[in-house]
């Protein structure tokens, strides 16, 4: 058996860069919070921070410290903990979805190219920062913005890829992508039939 490691110090930071590339941070809320103790209130902040590459990485994390700037880093450390890949269908999303966290509901929608990201809030940070460009959401639970971010990154973690569906039916791509009816195709190909006058 090889004694050799299996990755030499040198690859180990290639991938590390690889991993962190370029990840950007957004901070969604900042709370100030009251702890009341017997010689009366202690404050501290809360950070909800989202961080992703605005390519296909994402993450959420929450961060509670006595001062803000080291919420802040708590809660990147966390959400670093958290990033995962969002599958993707060009600029937008895969399929419609709906996710859940707690009280709040987020559903997703895919939408055509320029349509923009029309979301609000945290939904907006976390979809923005996943690399998605055109998308519809609508908030049908709480406004809280922790749960309405916990919901979102609930529905994109759900999202399924067509070869994966495709796989598991034992189905070709084409067979699970949307029926596409011929006529509809002629009419998209510029076939026209012609009219005799």
């Amino acid at each position: 058996m090889s004694t050799r490691p299996e990755f030499t110090p040198v690859e180990r930071q290639v991938i590390e860069r690889e991993e962190t590339r370029e990840l950007k941070e957004r901070v969604v809320e900042i709370n100030r919070v009251a702890k009341v103790v017997k010689g009366g209130r202690r404050f501290s902040f809360t950070a909800l921070v989202v961080i992703g590459d605005e390519v296909d990485r994402v993450g959420v994390g929450y961060g509670k410290a006595r001062e803000v700037p080291l919420a802040i880093t708590k809660a990147v450390e966390d959400a670093k903990k958290n990033l995962f890949t969002v599958p993707k269908h060009g600029t937008t999303i895969t399929h419609e979805i709906l996710g859940r966290a707690d009280a709040a509901r987020v559903l997703l929608r895919p939408a055509s190219e320029g349509t923009g990201v029309i979301a609000g809030g945290g939904v907006r940070a976390v979809l923005e920062l996943a690399g998605i460009r055109d998308i519809l959401a609508k908030s049908l639970g709480t406004t809280n913005p922790i749960n309405m971010a916990k919901a979102t990154v609930n529905g994109l973690k759900n999202l399924r890829r067509p070869d994966e569906v495709a796989k598991m039916r034992g189905l070709t791509i084409s067979q699970v992508l949307p029926y596409k009816h011929p006529v509809a195709e002629e009419a998209v190909s510029g076939s026209e039939p012609q009219t005799s006058e």
